[in-house]
């Protein structure tokens, strides 16, 4: 009996996907084996070296699911408006992610994270290397969770709430800090919404003054270089406030005149680059976006720096705080970093996000919103100066959330302009009922060319014309009620939202649960 040749196609196809698969797995469990060998090569020995074996793999686990679901919000909107190719946006990444990491990673880290709970009411030293194993377990699954399901979710938070967790079990509620708890949980609604409505506002603003003229290059060549101008200083303050704080210290008053400066030589550069660029470039929103797309790769490329000099921390600090409890037999507050554990979290960051990445780099750049390089540009300066906003304001935020925030917030305006012209676009044509089509489309082709402030006027001289025959209330309800536009993926928004709520409580429980499974484990 001869096989049927469909069938073959569809086995063949999904071996192709299996063995993808079993390379990606392959490869990650490859670098938590060396990560033990290392350990147990340089580890003490006893139970403690046990320990520390056990948690430089969970540390290295943890890095990995890092660079798997984190990282991607640095890199997704780059990639989902076509300035960089996936290959592209994983190499710079994963390159910047360990750069940051090795250069302004910083020699000691606060292994007790955001301060949650109080370390001098820590029993004793295995208490505190049970505690720690357990959150890092707790985050590291959940971040592991998350990515399966398509969720960019912070893992700031997930390692809080596996320290509050196995903190809680350890030393019971009061070792907690419940106030700093309460401030996380508000920049579950902070980071997005700030991000949100900076990106929305920066997307107003190049479609005011550049896409809704007549004449788009003629005033990209004037907006353009002052939009990058303004991202150079964003970013340049964001990189030495955050990104070299370890190296350098900065105050905001400093890293602000570093930023003018930058960005007052970049201004110079981009009206030159456009100048030149423009006589070869379309003018529609084609050719404009295409001015985007060499600031968009640094953008991505600083993004990552900065989040590898900060957010290596979530995989290192506690596998750090382990590490000098093991040496040192005490519990401590700050801990210095090794080489070799800021290796494990600098190489499981890049290749956690070489192996799995992909889809959450998919989901933010592509699946949510469809991004172009002038969105893409609005989501990447939103996320530079909410973090310069919350640092001078001392309010949490979250890198993942104002991202994410960002590209909803782009969405929802576009929805909302789309919107309102369609309904001025049946109101025309409500207006017009008694004329001739010919006369209907002159005066639409006249508006859809006019300026925002042309359409205005022509509204409004068009209702002052036929005012005896204005719109009854009914009829405008129906116009209100006529376009439903959704540019905007509903059931992505609720996964995320509900993913942001649940990863300190998930992570808590399960830090909880781990903390007294070890310690039921090792008691004597």
């Amino acid at each position: 009996m001869e096989s049927d040749p469909v069938n073959v196609k569809k086995l063949e196809a999904a071996l192709l996907v299996n063995r993808s698969e079993l390379f990606r797995f392959g490869s990650a469990l490859l670098f938590v084996v060396l990560i033990m060998l290392f350990t147990m090569a340089n580890s003490p020995g006893g139970q403690h070296g046990t320990l520390l074996v056990a948690a430089a793999m969970i540390g290295g686990y943890m890095a990995l699911n890092i660079g798997a679901n984190d990282v991607a919000n640095n890199v997704g909107p780059a990639v989902g408006s076509h300035a960089i190719t996936l290959a592209g946006a994983i190499a710079i990444a994963a390159i910047f992610e360990a750069s940051g990491a090795l250069i302004a990673g910083g020699d000691v880290v606060g292994t007790i994270k955001n301060g949650i709970i109080d370390p001098h009411l820590i029993a004793d030293a295995d208490t505190f290397i049970w505690l720690m194993t357990a959150a890092l377990l707790a985050a590291a699954i959940w971040l592991n969770i998350a990515t399966a399901m398509g969720a960019p979710v912070s893992t700031t938070h997930a390692i809080v709430g596996g320290v509050l967790g196995a903190g809680v079990a350890a030393g019971g509620w009061g070792i907690a800090d419940w106030a700093e708890v309460l401030r996380i949980a508000a920049s579950w609604v902070i980071s997005p919404v700030l991000g949100g409505l900076i990106a929305a506002g920066f997307l107003y603003l190049i479609k005011r003054t550049i896409t809704y003229r007549p004449d788009l290059m003629r005033a990209a060549h004037t907006m353009v270089p002052l939009l990058i101008a303004v991202m150079a200083w964003a970013f340049t303050t964001y990189i030495a406030l955050k990104g070299l704080s370890h190296v350098l210290a900065f105050s905001f008053v400093s890293a602000s005149l570093l930023g003018l400066a930058v960005a007052a030589v970049i201004w110079l550069m981009m009206r030159r680059y456009v100048a030149e660029k423009a006589p070869d470039l379309s003018n529609d929103k084609e050719g404009v976006n295409k001015l985007f797309t060499v600031p968009l790769i640094f953008a991505a490329a600083l993004l990552s720096f900065a989040h590898g000099a900060n957010d290596v921390a979530n995989a290192v600090g506690p596998l750090a705080g382990i590490n000098d409890a093991v040496m040192s037999g005490g519990v401590t507050e700050k801990a210095q970093i090794p080489l070799w554990v800021m290796l494990v979290g600098a190489v499981g960051i890049a290749l956690g996000l070489a192996l799995y990445g992909p889809k959450l780099i998919r989901t933010v750049g592509s699946e949510i919103t469809d991004l172009d390089k002038a969105r893409a540009y609005c989501i990447a300066i939103a996320a530079a100066i909410t973090v310069i906003l919350a640092s001078q304001f001392g309010l949490p935020v979250s890198s993942t959330h104002i991202a994410v925030g960002g590209v909803f917030g782009v969405g929802f305006l576009r929805e909302y302009l789309k919107v309102s012209y369609a309904r001025k676009i049946e109101e025309i044509r409500s207006h017009h009922h008694d004329a001739d089509q010919t006369t209907v489309e002159a005066f639409l082709e006249r508006f859809d060319a006019a300026s925002v402030d042309q359409k205005g006027r022509m509204l409004a001289e068009l209702k002052a014309a036929r005012a005896g025959s204005a719109l009854h209330k009914a009829e405008r309800k129906d116009l209100r009620r006529l376009h439903r536009i959704e540019l905007v993926k509903r059931s992505l928004l609720l996964r995320i939202a509900a993913a942001w709520v649940i990863t300190v409580p998930a992570t808590a429980l399960a830090g909880a649960m781990f903390f007294f499974m070890i310690r039921g484990a090792l008691l004597p």
